[in-house]
Parts: C-alpha cells; sequence; structure tokens
C-alpha cells in the first residue's frame, strides 16, 4: 500500500505531463460540444427595446459571455467524481486481491505496455492502431448527442461518464490504483490524475475541436513524446518494484558487521571503524541485525552483511513518509508498511551469499544487502 499523497502527486504530475493532452484527443470533443451548446442562439433578432445602446456592449459585455465556464467546471467536476470513485473501487480490488510485490510490478508493466502503444500511436505507426483500447463508437455518438441539450446539469454527466471513455495514460493510472490496495490509495491517484489534466484541458480540447489538423498533429506528437518517456519511467520503476534490477544513482554504504565471538563482538564495522551501534552489527548471540532508516527515504541504500547468520532487518521510521513507508522484499514477497515513527521487524532467516534486493511498493527507491 503506498502513501496517499505520494500517489495523489504521482497522479497529478502525471495528468499535468502527459494525461492533459492525450486525454483531450478522446474527450476533448464532448467537452467542446458541451460549452458551445450552451452558447444562446437566438431563432430572430432581438426586440429593439431589448438592444443596448450604441457602444454599450463593448463597454458592458453580456453575462452570457461567462457562461462556458460553467459547463466546462461542472465537466471536470463530474470526471473528478467519476474517477475519484473508480480509484476507491479498484483500491478496494487490489486490497481484497493482496497482489504480491512481483505481480504488482508485472500490472506496472503492462501500464507501460499501454503507454507505449498510445504513444506509437500518436506517432502515427499504424500497425498498433489495432492495439490502442478505445471506446465504441457507438458509445462517442451517444454522448454527443446529449450534449446538445441546455440541461445545467448536462456537462456533469458527460464529465461523469468519461470514465468509460478512457485514454492510454488514464488506463495506466487505473492499472496504479489496482496496485495500491487501498481505496484511499486508488482514490488518490484517480483524483490527482483529473486534477493534474484540470489547468490545460478545456485550453487543448478546444483547440483540438476548433484548429487546423497541422496544429492538432503537432500537438499528438509532443504528447507522443511525453507518454513515451512516462512508459519508459514506468518500465524502469517496475524492474526496481519486482526485484529485477537495481539502477544505483549512487548512496550511503554500510560495510560488514564483525564476526561474533572477535574483538569487535556486537559492534559494526563502518567505513573501516567499528561503531556501538551501526546499521549492520552481530550480538553475544551470534545473530544478526541489519538497521535500514526510513524518513522518506531509505538510508543506508547498500549494506554488506555477513551470510550463514540469523538475521533480522529492522525498519527504522523516523518522521516516515511517501512511497518509502510501503517496504518490499519482492524476492521474500515481503510487503511491510513502516511506522512513521518506530522499529518494524523483517525476519530474513538465514541467508546464503547472494544479493537481496528492496524497494518501495512503486519501484521509486531501492537498496540492496549483500551478504558474503
Amino acid at each position: 500500500m503506498s502513501s496517499s499523497i505520494a500517489l495523489l502527486v504521482t497522479g497529478a504530475s502525471t495528468g499535468l505531463l502527459a494525461g492533459g493532452a492525450s486525454c483531450a484527443a478522446v474527450q476533448g470533443g464532448l467537452l467542446a460540444g458541451a460549452v458551445t451548446r450552451r452558447q444562446p442562439s437566438p431563432s430572430g433578432p432581438a426586440p429593439a427595446a431589448a438592444r443596448p445602446p450604441s457602444g454599450t456592449a463593448a463597454r458592458h459585455p453580456a453575462p452570457a459571455d461567462a457562461k462556458p465556464l460553467a459547463p466546462v467546471a461542472a465537466f471536470l467536476a463530474g470526471k473528478l467524481l467519476s474517477h475519484t470513485l473508480l480509484g476507491a473501487l479498484l483500491g478496494v480490488f487490489g486490497n481484497a486481491l493482496q497482489p504480491s510485490p512481483r505481480a504488482r510490478a508485472v500490472m506496472m508493466l503492462v501500464a507501460a505496455a499501454i503507454m507505449l502503444l498510445f504513444a506509437l500511436d500518436l506517432f502515427g505507426v499504424k500497425a498498433v492502431s489495432r492495439l490502442v483500447p478505445r471506446p465504441p463508437a457507438s458509445f462517442g455518438r451517444v454522448l454527443r448527442r446529449s450534449a446538445k441539450t441546455d440541461s445545467v446539469a448536462t456537462p456533469a454527466l458527460i464529465g461523469f461518464a468519461t470514465v468509460l471513455v478512457p485514454c492510454g495514460v488514464t488506463l495506466s493510472m487505473e492499472l496504479i490504483a489496482v496496485t495500491s490496495g487501498s481505496p484511499v490509495a486508488g482514490a488518490a491517484v484517480m483524483a490527482g490524475f483529473v486534477i493534474g489534466t484540470a489547468p490545460l484541458f478545456g485550453a487543448l480540447g478546444y483547440l483540438f475541436r476548433r484548429t487546423s489538423r497541422a496544429l492538432s498533429g503537432r500537438l499528438a506528437v509532443l504528447t507522443g513524446v511525453v507518454v513515451l518517456g512516462v512508459s519508459v519511467w514506468t518500465v524502469g520503476s517496475a524492474l526496481q518494484a519486482g526485484g529485477w534490477a537495481t539502477f544505483d544513482l549512487g548512496g550511503s554504504t554500510a560495510a560488514e558487521a564483525a564476526p561474533a565471538g572477535g574483538e569487535q563482538q556486537g559492534r559494526a564495522v563502518t567505513g573501516g571503524k567499528a561503531t556501538a551501534d551501526g546499521p549492520v552489527s552481530i550480538d553475544a548471540s551470534g545473530k544478526q541485525t541489519v538497521t535500514l532508516t526510513v524518513t522518506d527515504f531509505y538510508e543506508p541504500t547498500k549494506f554488506t552483511a555477513k551470510a550463514g547468520v540469523p538475521t533480522t532487518l529492522v525498519l527504522r521510521g523516523k518522521d516516515s513518509g511517501g512511497c518509502a513507508r510501503a517496504f518490499t522484499i519482492p524476492e521474500l514477497g515481503v510487503q511491510e508498511i513502516v511506522k512513521r515513527d518506530g522499529d518494524t521487524n523483517v525476519d530474513l532467516g538465514t541467508r546464503k551469499a547472494g544479493t537481496l534486493r528492496f524497494s518501495c511498493a512503486m519501484g521509486m527507491q531501492t537498496g540492496t544487502i549483500t551478504f558474503q
């Protein structure tokens, strides 16, 4: 289960960077139709008594000019409500299913593949056009016909229904909501995604509705570049979340503990010097303790420990937050929510020589314990 705040930020940033244009390509026509259909369309010229004096209209624009803002807000409010509810339901499903860390990583890879297909489709690669998920054409026609009414509730209902007309990036966010394993976290990632698309959605929807094909094509290519980048980033995170790879970006290292029974028994060796309470230590009974400090990050990120002795991993929360709290060891199927302040113990058993990888549930923060 990932931090709800971290997932809210993840959803919002994805929506802002990639979701606005991609969703506008699919749903922008619905938004533009809802807005333009609500503009007044009198059947004939206004009576003379109702006509403002010459020059008055220029100085005091009619209130009707601002009316399109109301249906835009209603559309986005309906969209926010439906996507938040869907995210909560997907989180409940993920919690009931309790996928393992590697099952979550596979779902992330599927999400990345969907985004890749969507990006290639935006680039105009015809070979993938049939593989990109699209809503039925009949469903889109029904929604467009409903946009012709003048009801105040119509834009909100259309916005609510967009949950059934997802773009590729939306589908990837839905998979992340499933992997969150929590209704609150699932709702957070989907709500964040809609919030992220909101600043650009109205403008991009209008552009896709009104501008020339040439401009729309440029926007499609730009969106494809962004979505492709997000897809590559998601693949990297999935590989780390599954424990299949660790992309070393540096970090601190804790050295191997002193052998039990030696001069430095019960003490740890860090940087060549013994310390009384280091991150790797062996007590008088020969049991090894590896201590990982969890704040918003992991510290250290690399451990060297002794193989062949009983080992306990202590997750020491110190005002911990973000994705780091959702700690996993994919190889062992370990999933723990680190205490905000306090210790959580994980029994690693007696490990043979080798490397054990750990990460947050989203694969954004990783580390290794090397037993030798």
